[in-house]
């Protein structure tokens, strides 16, 4: 069955103050940010179907991706990732998806690790707990392991959320239905802590801490990225 696979690419990335998409942004090995995302997911599933949402100069992002299938998100600039990631789901075809923010650069060993949860039909996040930053994303598990919160406002957190997701088959309507429920501006973390909480549905952590994962969001991630292509 094809591996559906998205990258989350819609927004201005004004954190990092670059005149052009953030995935866009060259790394030290002469590979934009996006090109060794999509580099590494067909490396690992060779059967990829990849979407791409796109918003912010988004002809840029078709020209560099010209195999992808695009999702437009034409208020890019006035909702956050839950509604892109909601437009992407609901352009999917049948079965779970992976998708992960345009701005991350991971660790190939990432795609090896997550591809049996896939395979099972496993919703998954995944999480680094060898750090908690106050402004990243971070969780924490209920008694039975799932994620139970996830947001930028965890007390007591476990670890941080690394930007690579899956939602399977089964758990897809309901993730939809939240992303629509919450405001635009809402991060898509918000729509799986209302799918988790009202839906009943379970979202196991995946610990990479072992690998690595850098999100960029500014110059200094940007460097911490280099240091590892």
């Amino acid at each position: 069955m094809t591996t559906q696979v998205a990258i989350l690419a819609a927004g201005m990335g004004t954190r990092l103050g670059r005149p052009f998409p953030k995935p866009l942004t060259p790394l030290r090995d002469g590979q934009t940010i996006m090109e060794q995302q999509v580099s590494k997911i067909r490396s690992t599933f060779a059967d990829a179907q990849l979407y791409i949402t796109v918003g912010f100069k988004l002809e840029m992002i078709m020209e560099a991706q010209p195999r992808a299938l695009f999702v437009y998100n034409e208020v890019y600039d006035q909702t956050n990732t839950s509604k892109s990631l909601l437009r992407v789901l609901r352009q999917s075809g049948d079965g779970g998806v992976l998708w992960m923010n345009g701005d991350v650069v991971f660790d190939p060993q990432i795609l090896e690790r997550v591809r049996p949860l896939i395979e099972a039909g496993t919703s998954f996040v995944c999480v680094n707990t060898a750090k908690v930053a106050e402004e990243e994303v971070k969780y924490t598990v209920d008694g039975d392991g799932f994620i139970d919160q996830l947001s930028k406002k965890v007390e007591n957190a476990l670890g941080e959320a690394v930007g690579i997701n899956y939602v399977a088959a089964a758990d897809k309507a309901a993730l939809i239905a939240r992303l629509d429920e919450v405001p635009d501006q809402e991060y898509f973390e918000g729509g799986i802590e209302l799918a988790i909480a009202n839906d009943g549905v379970k979202f196991t952590p995946v610990d990479i801490s072992d690998l690595w994962a850098v999100e960029v969001d500014f110059a200094d991630d940007l460097e911490r990225a280099n240091e590892h292509v």
